[in-house]
């Protein structure tokens, strides 16, 4: 591991796209990475090198591009050597939530007999459990479990499989799961067999209800869907066509202003409001029909 330096400099909007454009054109043989970066007033644009830049030249390069107050302005500096791999894996700890303890390959030993591991490695689907909504859709399943015991479960936009993962885990009953990225479905998969519920889950790419096999599964006693507001309204009609009797749907992807939209249109389907939960500034939302 090597150190990196960098140079730094602030402007306003127009003068930070001449900076980043001339320094990205003229230093691209040097091993540089340039970004300008939006502030609510001005914006930084940052040149990174993997050897130490000629300062002369970056300075004579931003003065050209933005004038004599800018290249005065010009903060250079190094950032230290960092085991980028060491310092991931502890930003994603292990997450409790209930029974279900959430966590990557490293922390298996981290799981205690009573408890429901379920391993998910960083990826590029969403949904390792460290967000709030993750997390309120899981506290939202695990109260479910005090309630009864659902026969078939859908888990809409699905990501890596957390949730139908941790639904089929639970209630050991059929979960599909479905999500419209095709990353995020091969993503699912490999989840749902290393935590030992393949057998349970099954993983389509879909656009919301649109595959036959999902419709083919109703009714459903629990839907979960982890999106964002205009999915989530526009998923009211059809979702509500496959709901069984005294079926729970839970909902996130809610910012606290969102929340009245999305369950206003799923009230409009014959569903209310049994639990709000506000995790991390994200809304969970529980119905019932």
């Amino acid at each position: 591991m090597s150190p990196t330096f960098f140079a730094r400099v602030a402007a306003d909007a127009d003068a930070a796209k001449r900076v980043a454009a001339l320094l990205a054109e003229t230093l691209d043989a040097y091993g540089a990475a340039v970004a300008a970066i939006e502030g609510e007033r001005n914006w930084t644009v940052e040149a990174h090198f993997v050897r130490e830049p000629d300062r002369a030249m970056v300075t004579g390069l931003v003065r050209v591009a933005a004038g004599d107050e800018a290249a005065a302005a010009i903060e250079f500096g190094t950032l230290e050597p960092k085991d980028w791999t060491s310092a991931s894996r502890a930003a994603l700890a292990p997450v409790r939530v209930g029974r279900f303890v959430l966590h990557g390959r490293h922390d298996r030993e981290a799981v205690l007999p009573n408890e429901i591991g379920i391993e998910i490695e960083a990826a590029l689907a969403f949904g390792t459990g460290h967000h709030g909504t993750t997390q309120g859709c899981l506290r939202a399943i695990e109260r479910t479990t005090r309630r009864r015991r659902p026969r078939r479960i859908l888990d809409i936009g699905t990501g890596t499989g957390v949730l139908a993962i941790a639904a089929a885990r639970v209630f050991r009953r059929p979960v599909v799961a479905g999500d419209v990225d095709p990353v995020a479905v091969e993503t699912a998969r490999a989840n749902a067999r290393a935590n030992r519920a393949g057998a349970f889950v099954r993983i389509l790419q879909a656009e919301g209800t649109n595959a036959p096999s999902i419709r083919a599964g109703a009714p459903y006693d629990l839907v979960l869907a982890n999106i964002v507001l205009g999915p989530l309204k526009l998923l009211a009609k059809p979702v509500a066509r496959l709901l069984a009797p005294r079926a729970t749907v839970v909902l996130s992807g809610l910012l606290p202003d969102q929340a009245n939209a999305a369950l206003a249109a799923w009230r409009a389907m014959g569903l209310k409001l049994a639990r709000r939960d506000t995790l991390e500034g994200w809304v969970t939302l529980t119905l019932v029909r």
